[in-house]
């Protein structure tokens, strides 16, 4: 049943943790209704324990890579709220390995999670938009320099600005806005396994020229600002959400001075 508000309605993509429930719940205190995609219906139903008494929020437990979510997602909104005015292709594969060790189940892994996904939703939400709507993509630092061994990961995260581009070019005249988040490493169930890795360490916090580490919130604030008033004239960007680590060459002084042992 069709709800009339004039409340504007995000669709999320993995919503259900990490950047993607942070999006979710800061769009909810900026007045959006919310349309949650995730795979897992346990954790989008504690999602929707939060958001009781902030907005409505309309849950769907699919995979973002199956053909059939995307314009089930965009059913979901219309029936439920009738408008869609944001989306936020969240979801995405953290999986990478070099080019020689990545095989074919893999390749197609991260091909159609972090990329055919994000494309199909766009393709299913925007016959529903309006001048003024906004999608978002969450793409990676790696997909604007590259990354050491990533193999196909960093190549869908470029096809990603890709993306970005042509759907702000094709729409920006409808007044239809597309944008990419490309975040650095941000502690989440996808990364606190390495955070504590010297290896890690040495990769990141220590190239990055910026006296902290990134939080799902930093993300979740920039999407909100790209999708609302202060962000209407910010059209086909890519936006590096890093701290500064692919802005400079940058070691920090610790590094820089520390003796090679071998």
């Amino acid at each position: 049943m069709t709800e009339t508000s004039d409340k504007p309605v995000v669709l999320v993509t993995g919503a259900s943790v990490g950047l993607g429930k942070a999006i979710a719940l800061r769009f909810a205190r900026g007045g959006f209704r919310i349309v949650a995609v995730a795979r897992g219906q346990e954790r989008l139903d504690l999602l929707a324990e939060e958001l009781e008494g902030i907005t409505e929020v309309a849950l769907l437990a699919a995979d973002a890579a199956d053909p059939e979510t995307p314009p089930r997602a965009a059913a979901l909104a219309m029936e439920r709220f009738g408008r869609i005015d944001c989306l936020v292709n969240n979801a995405g594969s953290g999986k990478w390995a070099p080019v020689g060790d990545t095989p074919d189940t893999m390749l197609d892994e991260v091909i159609g999670l972090s990329l055919k996904a994000p494309f199909r939703f766009a393709r299913d939400v925007l016959p529903h938009m309006k001048s003024g709507s906004a999608i978002i993509n969450i793409g990676s630092t790696w997909g604007l320099i590259g990354g050491m061994g990533g193999g196909i990961y960093p190549v869908v995260k470029s096809a990603l600005v890709g993306l970005t581009r042509s759907l702000a070019t094709d729409y920006g005249p409808a007044g239809i806005r597309c944008n990419l988040i490309a975040p650095g490493v941000i502690r989440t169930d996808m990364t606190k396994d390495h955070w504590d890795m010297a290896a890690f360490r040495r990769a990141n916090q220590e190239m990055t020229p910026f006296n902290r580490d990134g939080t799902p919130e930093d993300v979740a604030e920039t999407a909100f600002f790209l999708a609302t008033g202060p962000g209407s004239y910010i059209n086909g960007q890519m936006i590096a959400l890093d701290g500064g680590w692919t802005a400079a060459k940058y070691l920090s002084p610790e590094a820089l001075m520390a003796e090679r042992v071998g």
